[in-house]
């Protein structure tokens, strides 16, 4: 599967024509779509892939490229371009603007696919007592970069590029490590959440270092990573091999990534036109006009795993906590309670998996070491944090001691919020309003923490995917009863934009758990525990809060686990 986009100057002309070749998907998974092109040069065919396209063997081209007759002069920057933007493709729009004069000519209807790549999802008080549960196992999130070298695989896909340039009697293309960044993190952002889509406006990225002649975006996907075959994706496609031996572009910046879902190799590369090559412009990956090379080494994070976890797979029909669905209470003499999801927001009926949390502030549910059963991570209020490590037949271990004291104080909220590291982190707020990020260290000591940002006001918070982008994000509900959205890009710190108050009226709230598959496979959503012995469901898929609906059951005198 591959996808391009690139701008031209009106004088350059303009491709347009349909695919080459139908698309090999199931009958219904392409639909047309036109665009009439304007001013902006945003004309895009950016899409992802059916799930019915890959059968674990490579994909033909699919998808072809639109080339818009726009110059990329004129287009305002953005302060915050760094941060991926949150989208979700869905079916084809049709996009209208204001055409050039003189206009050119209309184009065919372009063809786009219209479904997402599905997730392959995937005086210490008594410790509890083990019990037993019922079904489901957990799915895989979004969570699926594998942090490999993709080193060898950036200079094959630059040096395959220049070969063909060559044999089309044409200058190569240089290499330069800030755009490089740039089609990186683009290629990490589309592979974490599995869909294939254009950056918008990429050619005016400060990042893109103002390229006055000409640009071009083409990415590619493969089930086996096999670097070389990306760029024969490209030479096979009309509209990519123009990019690919286009004699204007003189400089390119390429990303990799890799996953261990269905699609194992992403692909992207930015080219760019300059009259004058921008400072910092080196021959080749790696390579050097004046010292320094084009793979400067990351800067490390609290972020980065220590060893890489994959997904497992368990029948937990007998566990504890059966899937991340789940609704698990406390009640008032100290007994953690199940109800195990039944689907369309319904749960079975409740049933004590252990005892002895009278004296707990929060209980959260994680699997925090990430063998497939969900544990019990509990912060104490005589200062402790710590472990029961869920058994996939059914109780939990003896509790570890995470942290001895301190903990009381803080507001805490567990996920994954590192897009690079599937074990789950911890994000605490202190009273200060400092809001900070525990790595996961295991079964070890949590001491040490980065700080994510400051000024933070609330009473709890909570963490969930809210707006459908595949990174989770915070919420935090205020004293006064509102709520404020802390987005995440799976990086420590939160992005740098106006902190949205999404919903009012929260004051009520006692407990807030994020919920995964309550109203379908991959739906998202939170439970709140309030006033009057209510719980209710707010699904989020849609990237927003819906209608709440109230879940069925006797609260009286229980809270919620989060």
């Amino acid at each position: 599967m591959l996808c391009a986009l690139a701008l031209v100057s009106p004088a350059a002309g303009m491709y347009s024509g349909p695919p080459e070749n139908a698309p090999s998907v199931q009958a219904g998974a392409f639909g047309p779509r036109t665009v009439t092109l304007g001013p902006s040069g945003t004309a895009d065919d950016g899409g992802a892939p059916d799930v019915e396209t890959g059968t674990g063997s490579p994909l033909a081209p699919a998808v072809e490229p639109v080339i818009t007759p726009a110059s990329p002069a004129g287009e305002g920057t953005s302060g915050t371009a760094a941060a991926p933007p949150t989208a979700t493709v869905a079916a084809p729009e049709t996009a209208t603007s204001e055409p050039l004069a003189p206009e050119p000519p209309s184009l065919p209807p372009l063809w786009a696919p219209d479904a997402e790549l599905s997730q392959n999802k995937t005086a210490a008080p008594t410790p509890p007592t083990p019990a037993t549960e019922s079904i489901t196992t957990e799915s895989l999130g979004t969570e699926a970069l594998v942090p490999d070298s993709n080193t060898a695989a950036i200079l094959t896909v630059f040096n395959e590029i220049n070969n063909y340039r060559a044999a089309n009697s044409l200058a190569p293309v240089k290499y330069h490590p800030t755009v490089a960044g740039m089609a990186q993190e683009w290629s990490d952002s589309i592979a974490s959440r599995d869909v294939i889509e254009h950056r918008a406006s990429f050619w005016t990225d400060p990042r893109a270092l103002s390229p006055n002649n000409g640009a071009g975006e083409v990415i590619a996907i493969r089930t086996d990573r096999n670097a070389a075959q990306l760029v024969e994706w490209w030479k096979n496609s009309e509209g990519h091999n123009a990019m690919l031996l286009d004699p204007r572009f003189n400089v390119m910046g390429a990303g990799i990534s890799y996953t261990n879902n269905l699609y194992t190799i992403w692909g992207v590369v930015n080219f760019f036109g300059y009259t004058t090559l921008p400072a910092g412009t080196v021959t080749s990956p790696g390579g050097s006009s004046a010292g320094g090379g084009a793979f400067p080494a990351p800067t490390p994070t609290v972020c980065d795993p220590a060893v890489k976890h994959m997904p497992p797979t368990l029948d937990l029909g007998s566990a504890a906590i059966t899937s991340a669905a789940d609704l698990v209470t406390i009640n008032a003499s100290g007994q953690l309670i199940n109800r195990p999801s039944t689907g369309n927001r319904t749960f079975g009926a409740a049933k004590v998996i252990g005892s002895g949390f009278g004296t707990a502030k929060e209980v959260f549910t994680t699997d925090w070491d990430r063998d497939g059963a969900y544990d019990l991570l509990t912060q104490w209020n005589d200062g402790r944090l710590t472990l029961h490590r869920g058994i996939a037949t059914g109780g939990f271990q003896t509790s570890f001691t995470l942290g001895s004291g301190g903990w009381a104080t803080l507001t805490l909220a567990v996920g994954g919020w590192c897009a690079n590291n599937r074990l789950p982190q911890l994000v605490a707020l202190d009273t200060a309003g400092n809001l900070y990020l525990y790595p996961n260290v295991g079964l070890a000591d949590m001491s040490s923490r980065t700080t994510m940002a400051t000024g933070v006001s609330a009473r709890k918070l909570s963490m969930v995917d809210y707006d459908a982008d595949g990174f989770q994000d915070l919420l935090a509900i205020r004293s006064d009863g509102g709520v404020q959205l802390y987005r995440g890009a799976g990086t420590p710190a939160p992005r740098v934009e106006a902190r949205l108050t999404v919903t009012t009226g929260w004051q009520d709230v006692t407990g807030i758990r994020p919920l995964r598959d309550v109203t379908a496979l991959n739906s998202t959503g939170v439970a709140l525990r309030r006033a009057n012995d209510v719980v209710q469901y707010w699904d989020l898929s849609s990237g927003s809060l819906a209608s709440p609906s109230n879940i069925t059951g006797s609260w009286a005198g229980q809270r919620l686990a989060q």
